[in-house]
Parts: C-alpha cells; structure tokens; sequence
C-alpha cells in the first residue's frame, strides 16, 4: 500500500502531525509512507523512520509568482510535481491541512480514496471538494495531535503511543555545547529558553515581559536564561537581553533547525507563544510553559503531560501577566520532569 500524507505547514503544525506517520508505521510495517511538505518544513522530517519519501513543495513562491518567467517555472515546477504523484500509483492520501491548497495536492495524488476531515473541522471548508472520505473527530480528541490521529482510523491503525521522531545532527550538538561554554553556561544550570518571536504579531507577548521574566528568573529562580530568535526577530531578542539583564541573560547565536533542537534539548524549561519552538520542545519532552491570547491553548498547548499552558483571559497576549508565568516556570524548575508523549531522535 501506498500512503500519501499531506501536511505542508507550518514548523509546529507538522510537528503536530509526526504521529500519524508513526502510527500508521506501527499499523500497516509493509506500507509505503510519503510526505508532501513545504520545502521551509522539510528538514523537521528529515531521516524519519517511518517515511519512505519526502515531497518538498514550494506553495509559498508558487502564490508570488506574478512575471511571465515566475508563472512559467511555477507551471513547470506543478507539471513535474503531478507527474511524479501520479508516477508514485498512491492506494491512500490523508490530507493533514484541511485547506484548499492541501486538498489540491491531495487531489493530485489519484490516489483513489483520500481522507480528510469533514468540512465543519476542516480549516477551509472547500477542502471537502477534494476528499472522498470525512473524517468527524471524536469529541474527546481535543488536542490537534489527537485530531490528526483520528484520521488514520479509517485505515484500520490506531496509535497505541502518541511518537515522535525528530532530527539529530552531532555536528550541532557539539557547536551548541561550545557556545553554551563560552557563554559560560554550564550542564548542570538550570537554563530556561525564552522565544519570544511567532508568527502572528498578535501571538507575541511583549517585550517587556519577557525581561520582566528574565531578571525574576534570574535573581528569585537563580536560573541561566538563553533568549532565542529567527528570522526579523533580532531586535526583539536584543531588546530582551539589555543593559538592565546584561549578565542575567544571554543572546542566542542565530540558529538552524538542528541547532534550535540541541537547544532545547538542553533547556530545563522553555517560555514561548504558540509557535514552532514551543512545539519542537514539546515534542523532545523538555518542560514547556506556553504562552496562548488568540489562539486556544486545549487545542494547541504543548502535548504531554506536566506542561503549562497559560491562556489569556481577554484573548490578547498582554493581558498575560508576568507573575503566573514566572510561577509556571518555577514550579517546573522544581517539579518533577513532565512526561510528554514518547520522543524519538532520527539520525
């Protein structure tokens, strides 16, 4: 049997997703297992065990392209990508996304039975349009794991332990422990990771609660604070790390995938938004305090259990205020470690 999986986006969405390619690994040993992703996503897949094949697309430059030789190469680029779905003879799609771009590809497969969700849980409610089989999930699959996991169900696959697997590169690791050592942050400190970065503006709590949290951690929790940051998140992170905290916390070097993972592997604990970080943390079972205004944090808090997931009375990320988030990130700092669901390390 060939199996197509469609989750494109975003870095914690597909994190989100890892399990159903475990499960139905588990479930069905003998079949073939691809998966369509943004190319920007592809490396949080990379050397998974479960996956025969990874199918980068690129959806984000293919919706820019606007000059004729960007629409050319964006048509060429979707001939080549049909022709080598269809040349792949998939039995199975389950479209991940809920979108119409998912369902298009989804679509794309031929393969003759395509799952996805019905149109009252799926993100853009066309993408039933491109699905032959609907999945409702059950009322207690809360979590956007557990409901992602319904849809393997009809395959007859059940995940008997929610898994993930993520990345490891030892050429990381080893940069991460020389800069952590420089920085004259030791193993045996409690580091707690600060992201303050998301993808949404309105996901972001501000700045001056984060150095709030900075100096508190330091001088209330005695812990080592690493702020972390991507893309056009610099100054923020700068901001965090000021004259006022210099020599309480300290400015991550700019990271890559593997990097950022052998960070928050080391990480006691971490403090972000509902964003890709929090997510991968999740994933390894480092202690996670997520930060949530906009979006609901039953649905997307960090996976496992013994997290916090501190939701925002109003909606609004600065209605979050700094007291609980420290208290959050103590009692985890003096608790026991939680235990999130089983995670996995591909080499």
């Amino acid at each position: 049997m060939n199996v197509a999986l469609v989750k494109l986006s975003s870095i914690g969405d597909v994190v989100h997703a890892l399990p159903v390619a475990a499960a139905l690994h588990a479930a069905l040993p003998q079949a073939r297992l691809t998966w369509i992703v943004e190319r920007r996503e592809a490396a949080v897949l990379r050397g998974h065990p479960a996956l025969h094949e990874i199918v980068p697309v690129d959806t984000r430059n293919w919706r820019r392209a606007r000059t004729p030789l960007a629409v050319a190469e964006t048509t060429g680029a979707l001939v080549a990508l049909s022709r080598h779905l269809r040349a792949a003879r998939f039995d199975v799609a389950i479209d991940l996304q809920g979108l119409v771009k998912s369902g298009v590809i989804t679509a794309a497969t031929g393969a003759p039975l395509r799952i996805g969700f019905t149109a009252a849980h799926c993100r853009e409610g066309l993408n039933v349009l491109f699905t032959t089989q609907r999945v409702a999930p059950p009322p207690a699959a809360r979590h956007v794991v557990d409901r992602y996991l319904s849809l393997v169900e009809p395959l007859g696959a059940r995940a008997r332990a929610v898994e993930f697997s993520l990345p490891t590169e030892r050429a990381a690791e080893t940069r991460v422990d020389e800069f952590l050592r420089g920085a004259g942050l030791k193993p045996r400190d409690r580091l707690v990771v600060l992201n303050p970065g998301a993808g949404r503006p309105d996901k972001r709590w501000p700045i001056e609660s984060f150095r709030g949290l900075a100096q508190r951690l330091a001088d209330e929790a005695g812990a080592s604070v690493l702020v972390i940051w991507g893309p056009n998140e610099l100054a923020d992170a700068r901001a965090i790390v000021g004259s006022e905290t210099a020599g309480r916390a300290v400015l991550a070097p700019p990271t890559n995938l593997d990097e950022l993972l052998a960070v928050l592997r080391r990480a006691s604990a971490i403090v972000a938004a509902d964003t890709g970080p929090l997510h991968l943390a999740a994933a390894l079972g480092t202690p996670c305090v997520g930060l949530y205004g906009p979006t609901a944090a039953e649905r997307n808090g960090p996976y496992g259990r013994g997290h916090r997931a501190l939701q925002s009375p109003d909606r609004t990320m600065a209605s979050l205020g700094g007291d609980p988030v420290f208290r959050a990130v103590a009692e985890l700092l003096d608790g026991p470690t939680p235990e999130p669901a089983r995670s996995e390390s591909a080499r």
